[in-house]
């Protein structure tokens, strides 16, 4: 199945051409019909003599509705441009076709409209006007038809020339992650929610969820319908109506994205390659501010040019787009940017998630060339490199690398050392994947973060992981991932909870070990009840601890290690043989008072060598 656009000047006869090719009249709001002019999108259907299955995208050709004519021309697979005999080539005409230039649709066929209303030297003459018209632009070499809906002239010619020009068409590719732009979002009585849209990336099937990306809800397709035909799956490139459960109608608006869950997320900047129009009447300045259209959407912007100060009529450059409001895109869509009142030009995403650039820098313009024209290597490499450790099946969606050839092009990266996977083997969708480079600067990251907290704390065996994966910044799966690679190259030492660098060792100074040596000998001075005065400061009181020369058991307790020890052998001789034991009675063993017999049984408790009953403790 295939989709196709009209286009052209507003009262050019698209609609009634549509009546004319499907017997469906293609508007669906009563101000159109009284009017006798497309506001909204229209729709309609029919088949090919071939038996090919086609829909019709009809797009309003008044200037005053073009944003309208944007939303419904994304996604076709052919431009039929409408061009009236009687009036031939008009403003709309050129914006129109400057748009269909823009998005790169390479098909399209030509229909001069109302021909029975003019002499064949005017039709040859208008012939000739849009010839020229069409010169420079990616219909260059569409056929051109003279026809009238109203006598059917041309009109079987009009239908065998679509059909031979979509059987060379390939069918849209599916790759599993299926996005339906929403174009119309309605109730239908019996039914509940239903949007519609051109399908596209994967298909779509009845009982699965879905989610509304800006809508940020989930819901569940209830049913499926194309040409109202109801249908168990739809297909890419299929306009499709889709009924929802779980969402009302009043939550969704043209603009937003249904797909499948987990992958797709709006972004507010991205890096595109941009081009503006040939009759631009003032160049397109740094920093000007723009309205995006992508797909259904459309939202206010701010282009940041990264090569030049300005852009020309007809230039090319590269540039990153702030978005106002964000908007689902992946690398690869096409967008069209204007200004209150006429197209400057457009361009198509190659970073969808962009990071802030230095302008000017050569690094960051050859990044971005790769990126929009490298293999599939090259591209996931480069967005890799951009990126922090991720999974491979977000890194493909966002790279717009189908999953199979990502999984392929990564397993040909790690053979050649360029690419890391830091989860096991083998190499899976979930797989944490990193670039080379990119652990190379997260090391130096590492070690300074590791150096400025060993001068901090010179007492401490290292930083805690948690303070470290923290400090990282990713999350805590990924953080703990990278922490290990790093240890197992040698670059970091992890010792029970902390981290540290390699050359890290506690050392003591002369007065540091007089200190610690005092507090020993008064802790061993009263072994089971040794004073509780201020110890000898937090950290080398952890430093004890973490060198097993002491234990703590409460906030005010600590005991030397080999009382704690002794202790401990006491308390458990005795549960064995007896069975449980009380508080007073671990006091009366142990010569001391209950405030050390109730901190050592607590303790103990904690590390569950006993459990309390009541008043009495037995073994666990």
């Amino acid at each position: 199945m295939f989709v196709i656009g009209t286009a052209g000047h507003v009262d050019h006869g698209k609609s009634t051409l549509i009546q004319a090719l499907t017997g469906i009249h293609p508007s669906h709001l009563p101000e159109e019909k009284a009017r006798g002019m497309t506001i909204d999108l229209g729709f309609a259907w029919f088949s090919l003599p071939s038996g090919r299955e086609v829909s019709i995208v009809d797009v309003p050709g008044h200037e005053r509705f073009i944003k309208n004519m944007l939303a419904g021309i994304a996604g076709i697979d052919l431009a039929l441009l409408v061009i009236a005999a009687d009036e031939s080539v008009m403003p709309q005409t050129r914006e129109h076709l400057a748009i269909i230039d823009l998005l790169q649709i390479q098909r399209g066929i030509v229909a001069i409209t109302k021909c029975d209303l003019v002499d064949r030297d005017w039709i040859d003459l208008v012939t000739l006007e849009t010839k020229d018209l069409l010169q420079t632009t990616t219909l260059r070499d569409a056929p051109i038809y003279p026809v009238s809906a109203n006598t059917k002239e041309g009109i079987p010619e009009l239908v065998a020339k679509l059909d031979e020009l979509l059987e060379g068409s390939q069918p849209r590719q599916d790759i599993g992650r299926a996005r339906l732009p929403i174009d119309r979002s309605f109730i239908m009585s019996g039914f509940g929610t239903v949007v519609t849209g051109t399908l596209s990336d994967g298909a779509l099937k009845v009982g699965q969820e879905v989610e509304l990306i800006l809508a940020q809800k989930r819901a569940k397709i209830r049913g499926l319908q194309t040409h109202r035909k109801s249908v168990e799956t739809a297909l890419p490139g299929t306009r499709t109506a889709v009924n929802l459960s779980g969402i009302s109608h009043e939550e969704l608006t043209r603009g937003d994205t249904l797909t499948i869950p987990g992958w797709l997320r709006p972004t507010q900047a991205v890096d595109a390659y941009i081009r503006t129009l040939s009759d631009i009447l003032r160049p397109l300045k740094h920093n000007a501010k723009v309205t995006v259209h992508a797909g259904t959407n459309e939202t206010l912007g701010q282009i940041r040019l990264l090569d030049r100060d300005q852009l020309l009529p007809s230039e090319e450059g590269w540039a990153q787009i702030r978005l106002v409001n964000p908007i689902p895109l992946v690398s690869g869509d096409f967008f069209i940017i204007r200004s209150t009142e006429t197209t400057l030009g457009g361009g198509n995403v190659v970073a969808p998630f962009a990071k802030r650039h230095r302008r000017f820098s050569q690094p960051t313009i050859d990044r971005l060339a790769i990126l929009k024209q490298g293999s599939n290597d090259e591209v996931l490499l480069q967005s890799l490199e951009s990126n922090p450790p991720i999974d491979l099946k977000s890194l493909a969606s966002q790279s717009n690398v189908p999953l199979d050839s990502a999984l392929h092009a990564i397993a040909s990266l790690i053979d050649t050392l360029k690419v890391i996977v830091l989860s096991e083997q083998p190499l899976v969708a979930s797989s944490i994947v990193i670039a080379s480079s990119t652990k190379v600067a997260i090391e130096k990251d590492v070690h300074h973060i590791l150096a400025s907290y060993h001068r901090e704390f010179p007492l401490r065996q290292g930083a805690p992981s948690e303070e470290l994966r923290s400090r990282l910044g990713f999350n805590s799966v990924i953080s703990t991932l990278v922490i290990q690679l790093l240890h197992e190259e040698g670059a970091v030492v992890i010792s029970g909870p902390s981290v540290r660098l390699p050359a890290h060792h506690v050392t003591y100074t002369k007065d540091q070990r007089l200190l610690v040596e005092n507090y020993l000998l008064l802790l061993e001075s009263n072994p089971y009840s040794p004073p509780t005065a201020t110890p000898p400061g937090t950290d080398l009181l952890s430093l004890l601890i973490e060198e097993g020369k002491v234990v703590k058991v409460s906030e005010a307790v600590v005991f030397s290690a080999s009382a704690y020890r002794e202790m401990v052998d006491i308390v458990t001789s005795h549960l064995k043989e007896h069975g449980v034991i009380t508080v007073a009675e671990v006091r009366d063993l142990l010569n001391t008072s209950r405030k050390y017999a109730l901190a050592l049984m607590e303790d103990l408790d904690q590390r569950h060598i006993t459990r309390r009953i009541e008043d009495k403790r037995v073994l666990r």
